[in-house]
């Protein structure tokens, strides 16, 4: 796979410093039941990095300590960490909102027959990946058989009062195919309530839309394909100034499976940390040293990738930063 950080590296990104702290996004595991074109994580079956006992102990510590309100779980597919369930109680019982990054096929898999079930028992939000509402495209990004999957997950999801407004939350993400940006969020989900809806009977809350970034996997490809310089200039192209006080990275800290700390999912694959003074010899912060610092006014680390979350309407871990 082609190393696409040394062609991030123009640094001429504007200066950024971080809020108050609300989110931490915690990829539990490397391990997925699939290997998707854009995966920025290179997740896949053959992948076994996972966080063990002693770092999924000090994020229990974090959540017990730390103000933060809201836990993201990511992967990989994060229902496969061995730990998954009793991360979310806990976080849970310690009051916080939990989000799970859901690839929707992972609800059909050997042993999680009543994740679904477990799901809506705890109140997780629901965040499932689903890039089209075709079967041709999903397929063809994600696998074969993984749209009717996917379908079914939703199927199971709506059962159990997900997306039908009573508080259990389902939002579904969608990615671009190619080195395109995303089109504007509002009229693609209103298109995909009406399709999924009409020939499905699904129901979901809100359409999240993520700009691809130009690393791993998907970057890679770009450079295979000689695309690489044509997407960056896209980027740069379509920055947007008005996007940076809403940018995620001020507000979320990435955690990789090892306990690492950064300020975004995509610094952490590009092997980008978290800078923060006084780790005595250390190059990287870890999530013990989150129980006793302040990251409000910290710098952020950035690069030219970060072109992706300013571009057009803006992307982040939420969906479209701009109308």
């Amino acid at each position: 796979m082609h190393a696409t950080l040394p062609l991030l590296n123009a640094l001429d990104f504007p200066a950024l410093r971080r809020g108050a702290l609300e989110a931490l996004q915690v990829n539990l595991t490397y391990r997925c039941n699939q290997r998707c074109l854009h995966c920025h994580v290179n997740a896949g079956p053959t992948r076994h990095e996972s966080m063990d006992d002693a770092n999924v102990a000090f994020l229990r510590q974090v959540l017990d300590s730390h103000p933060l309100h809201t836990l993201d779980l990511t992967g990989g597919a994060p229902e496969l960490h061995p730990r998954f369930r009793q991360i979310v109680r806990h976080a849970r019982r310690a009051g916080r909102r939990v989000i799970d990054r859901c690839n929707l096929t992972i609800l059909s898999e050997p042993g999680q027959a009543d994740l679904a079930e477990f799901l809506a028992a705890e109140g997780v939000e629901v965040c499932a990946s689903l890039p089209c509402y075709g079967r041709d495209n999903v397929d063809q990004q994600r696998g074969d058989g993984v749209f009717a999957r996917s379908i079914a997950g939703l199927h199971q999801l709506n059962a159990l009062g997900y997306g039908a407004g009573h508080g259990l939350v389902l939002n579904l993400v969608y990615n671009p195919q190619g080195p395109s940006l995303p089109p504007p969020q509002a009229q693609l989900e209103a298109d995909y309530k009406a399709h999924l809806a009409a020939e499905f009977g699904i129901v979901f809350d809100h359409l999240l839309t993520l700009t691809n970034q130009p690393i791993a996997r998907f970057g890679s490809t770009l450079v295979s394909r000689g695309q690489f310089g044509a997407y960056l200039q896209l980027l740069r192209d379509s920055y947007r100034a008005e996007n940076l006080d809403a940018l995620m990275c001020r507000r979320l800290l990435s955690v990789d499976w090892q306990g690492y700390l950064y300020d975004c999912d995509f610094n952490q694959m590009l092997g980008l940390p978290l800078q923060l003074p006084g780790l005595l010899g250390r190059d990287r912060p870890h999530l013990r040293d989150l129980l006793n610092a302040e990251l409000d006014g910290n710098p952020i680390v950035t690069r030219d990738h970060c072109y992706a979350c300013t571009a057009g309407q803006g992307s982040s871990c939420g969906g479209a930063l701009k109308a």
